[in-house]
């Protein structure tokens, strides 16, 4: 493998998901050499191998995790919230609840007329179900013969059968396929868990290939400090193994390719003097490329809870309690089975906050377990957790950098809230979530509601629940726009608008956030650049 050079045809930053892409399809090409450098590990973890460990990869100190922290928010109460984001290879496809959703037709479709030409829906699907190996077929909406292994829900505990039909009792529709024709309605969720195993980007795309291609290089350990650019073009990064380690150069002969993700891809420009001048001068970086949009028009969305006790010993509790943790953890290594191969969130809900919607504004996750702040708040007792959270906030906020250190974290201030529309759908999604759960079918399950719980009934009681309690389920994107007017960072292309070899590709090339999970959306973004590449 080609470890030893210094000069690339492409230079790929972050092991992501969109960087696990782009590593694989660009070094298809044996004429064409790649270097892919991640700051993080291997992904070797047990932990992220089995389904079952994403909440400890989520709450516990790991080499996975970048454990984030926000700015204060001032209408959360001014809480700090916690952001985790994955690190490693494969990003935080290694680390996320595995929830295959692709967002809603109308998404792409307002992208392109935003004049985003190839940006509709019809020009997305081809590389959705190109990426796809989708154990239910191929189909229209769904590809066989793709790399990332998606498989339906099985919806065997009772639970989640049972909270569908709560739905449809209180008058929502359902959906047997949240990515087909259909979204909006209760239903089961596909998710990227093959084989009794996550099957993360990593997986998928870079394990098949890694040590196997002599064009294709991967330094892991690598933190990328800076992007080098001279006259207006990207001409290869600096690397470092560490703190205090020697700066490694590395050329990039046609372009670098920024994946770091939503958060630290305009981290990494801005430190690199790409950015808005007048924040660059503030920290003593030099201005390479003055672009006064990256960093901002971060959004994300913002999640809230509804938390019942269950009636019956049927939840991730009582499947994993005492020395069931052992026996869980054996049946997985030795066999690929049993309550290790599930990450406990086989269905949800696509729904409507109101009448006149031209699609959902509302995603419910239902989780049989309770999960709350990120599994932080530990709650030893049988119960379910229903998610809510507001599909298309209009509330905007951005990424900044606290100084030039490029092992400082990055300032991340998501202004969450800052909406009235967007109080009033957090607040809305918290009464519908108690229709569905009052709902006859969930009687022999439903126990107490341990959050809000019944002192929280008001309109202004909810709403305080909301700022006291909401938090992100991990769906940033946006700081690095892409867009057909000239403030937008990127062009159509993922260009750098104004320079030259010099691309993003990952979430936050978004202009706007799609409505659902985002990490099948950054592989088809990343498959659709890299066949428009090659």
């Amino acid at each position: 493998m080609a470890t030893e050079t210094n000069e690339f045809d492409y230079v790929i930053v972050g092991a992501g998901s969109a960087g696990c892409v782009m590593a694989n399809r660009l070094s298809a090409d044996p004429s064409v050499s790649v270097c892919l450098i991640e700051a993080g590990k291997e992904d070797t973890s047990l932990l992220v191998k089995m389904p079952a460990g994403v909440g400890a990869l989520l709450k516990e100190p790991n080499p996975q995790n970048w454990f984030f922290w926000t700015e204060p928010q001032k209408h959360l109460d001014n809480r700090k919230l916690y952001w985790p984001r994955g690190k490693g290879w494969g990003g935080s496809s290694s680390i996320n609840g595995m929830i295959y959703i692709r967002g809603h037709a109308r998404d792409y479709d307002q992208w392109r007329q935003t004049g985003l030409t190839g940006w509709g829906y019809d020009d997305v699907l081809p590389y959705f179900k190109k990426s796809e190996s989708y154990d239910e077929g191929d189909d229209a909406y769904h590809g066989r013969d793709g790399p990332l292994g998606v498989t339906n829900s099985e919806m065997r505990d009772a639970v989640y059968g049972k909270f569908v039909e709560a739905g449809a009792a209180a008058g929502y529709p359902t959906t047997d396929d949240f990515n087909g024709e259909q979204q909006e309605g209760l239903g089961p969720y596909q998710r990227t868990i093959a084989d009794g195993e996550r099957f993360s980007a990593a997986r998928a795309y870079l394990h098949p290939i890694a040590g196997k291609r002599d064009n294709l290089a991967i330094l892991s350990t690598g933190l990328v400090t800076k992007i080098l650019v001279e006259n207006r073009r990207a001409t290869g990064v600096e690397a470092v193994a560490g703190k205090g380690q020697e700066k490694r150069t590395i050329k990039a002969r046609r372009e670098v390719i920024v994946c770091a993700g939503a958060v630290q891809s305009p981290q990494l420009l801005m430190l690199s003097g790409i950015g808005d001048p007048e924040e660059l001068r503030k920290h003593g970086i030099e201005v390479t490329h003055a672009s006064p949009q990256v960093g901002k028009n971060l959004q994300d969305h913002l999640d809230v809870v509804v938390a019942h006790e269950m009636t019956q010993k049927l939840s991730a509790h009582s499947k994993q309690a005492g020395l069931k943790k052992l026996f869980v953890g054996l049946d997985f290594l030795l066999r690929r089975k049993g309550a290790g191969t599930d990450n406990f969130l086989q269905t949800g809900a696509f729904l409507k906050s109101r009448d006149g919607l031209d699609r959902p504004d509302i995603q419910l996750h239902l989780v049989n377990a309770i999960m709350i702040e990120h599994g932080f708040q530990e709650v030893k007792k049988d119960g379910f957790t229903v998610h809510a959270c507001q599909l298309r906030p209009e509330s905007r906020g951005e990424v900044g950098i606290h100084s030039a250190d490029p092992f400082a974290t990055p300032r991340i201030d998501p202004n969450y809230l800052d909406s009235e529309e967007d109080k009033r759908v957090m607040r809305e999604s918290v009464k519908m979530i108690r229709t569905i759960c009052e709902q006859a079918a969930l009687a022999s399950l439903r126990g107490p509601e341990l959050v809000p719980g019944p002192g929280v009934m008001t309109d202004e009681e909810i709403d305080g629940y909301v700022r006291e309690s909401a938090e992100t389920i991990y769906h940033p994107v946006g700081t690095v726009r892409m867009g057909a007017d000239d403030e937008s960072p990127l062009d159509g292309s993922l260009k750098m608008r104004g320079m030259e070899g010099l691309r993003v590709v990952d979430a936050s090339i978004m202009p706007t956030l799609i409505g659902g999970n985002t990490n099948a959306p950054v592989i088809m973004i990343a498959e659709k650049i890299a066949a428009e590449m090659a």
